[in-house]
C-alpha cells in the first residue's frame, strides 16, 4: 500500500480485494467503442503502444480516498507503463501501486448531465475532481462526438486544469506521449462522423 496525504484528504493506493464487486455500468453511447478503438489503434500503428502500456476503455481506475474505495472508468485512457503482470490488472488498475499514473484521460460526452465536469469533492467524488486532484492526470480531454468539439485541459503549475488552445493545425500536443491529437472526420467501423 502507498499512502499520499494532502491538506484535505488521504489517498491510499491499494489493490481491490478479489471479491470486490465492480459496478457494471453499460456504455451509454454506440459511438464510444469505435472512438476508443481508433485511439488505441493509432498508437499501435505508430509503434507507440509498448507491451507494458495500458490503453483501456471503460476500465476501472482505483484509489482509496479517506478510507473509501473510489473507482472511475474513463471512456479511454493511456497508462505508459505497468509494473505488474497483465493478469494482475485484469479487473482494475491501481496507479502508483501497479504502475504509472495515466497521462491522458478522455471522456466522450454521451448524455447531458455533465458528469465529465463534476468537481464534487465529497464521496463519491466527481470525474473532474478525481482526475485533477486525486490522480493528477496531466491531460484531461472531453470530446463531443456529434459536433466534433474537443476540449483539452492540462494541469497547470497550481495543480488545476486549464483549457488549452489548439495550434495552427487544430492539434493539441500531448507532451508526455510526444504526440499531437486532433479531430478527424470520416468513416470507420460502420460509423461516419468525427
Amino acid at each position: 500500500m502507498i499512502v499520499t496525504v494532502t491538506q484535505d484528504y488521504q489517498i491510499t493506493w491499494e489493490k481491490l480485494p478479489d471479491d470486490y464487486v465492480l459496478p457494471d455500468e453499460p456504455v451509454d453511447n454506440i459511438n464510444q467503442p469505435p472512438l476508443a478503438a481508433a485511439l488505441t489503434e493509432s498508437l499501435e500503428i505508430s509503434g507507440r503502444l509498448p507491451e507494458n502500456a495500458l490503453a483501456p476503455t471503460n476500465y476501472g481506475i482505483c484509489a482509496t480516498l479517506n478510507g473509501k474505495i473510489v473507482i472511475k472508468a474513463p471512456d479511454w485512457t493511456y497508462v505508459p507503463s505497468i509494473r505488474v503482470a497483465r493478469e494482475e490488472v485484469k479487473r482494475s488498475y491501481t496507479p502508483q501501486l501497479q504502475g504509472d499514473m495515466p497521462v491522458i484521460v478522455i471522456e466522450f460526452i454521451s448524455d447531458t448531465d455533465g458528469t465529465e465536469y463534476s468537481i464534487k469533492p465529497t464521496y463519491p467524488p466527481g470525474k473532474w475532481f478525481f482526475y485533477e486532484r486525486i490522480l493528477k492526470v496531466p491531460n484531461y480531454l472531453i470530446f463531443e462526438p456529434d459536433s466534433g468539439s474537443l476540449e483539452v485541459y492540462r494541469l497547470d503549475d497550481t495543480g488545476q486544469y486549464s483549457l488549452q488552445t489548439a495550434d495552427e493545425n487544430n492539434h493539441h500536443q500531448i507532451a508526455e506521449m510526444n504526440l499531437y491529437l486532433g479531430v478527424w472526420q470520416g468513416t470507420g467501423e460502420n460509423r461516419t462522423g468525427y
